[in-house]
């Protein structure tokens, strides 16, 4: 099993960003910052450490820009995770059942080539992109050309 990434992404506030990842999202919360109030607080974003540090005022908590892929205007920079496809069809029912907005709604793209995948991607409360995708085959399909 390959080891889970660490990633730390800012948020313009805690409070919207850490209901959103814990509710909507479903992320079991993990350490807190101590401080009052607190500036940072851990998830576990399927089996991954994922941390949303407050930095108010932060423009940088933003799309850049877009690429074109496969008919999709992508959000760069992103992030997200890859997924089994019954855990990512549930998670987009879960945030369809949210209400949450997609960039890019729940889509298969590169259908009938080697990299064919699910995707769909969403904002945090900050303006972050998401991308949460899954394969059939995600041995065989991840890194496919």
């Amino acid at each position: 099993m390959p080891l889970p990434f660490h990633v730390a992404v800012p948020v313009r506030e805690l409070g919207p960003a850490r209901t959103f990842y814990r509710d909507v999202l479903g992320c079991a919360e993990g350490r807190v910052d101590a401080g009052k109030p607190p500036r940072w607080v851990d998830f576990n974003l399927f089996g991954h450490q994922f941390v949303i540090h407050e930095i108010p005022g932060d423009d940088e908590a933003s799309i850049a820009g877009r690429n074109p892929v496969d008919g999709d205007a992508v959000p760069v920079p992103h992030y997200g995770a890859v997924l089994e496809i019954p855990t990512w069809t549930a998670l987009a029912e879960r945030l369809k059942a949210a209400g949450v907005e997609f960039v890019i709604p729940p889509r298969t793209r590169f259908a009938g080539a080697p990299g064919e995948q699910r995707t769909m991607f969403l904002l945090d409360p900050s303006g972050n992109a998401l991308e949460f995708k899954a394969f059939a085959d995600i041995e065989r399909q991840l890194f496919a050309t």
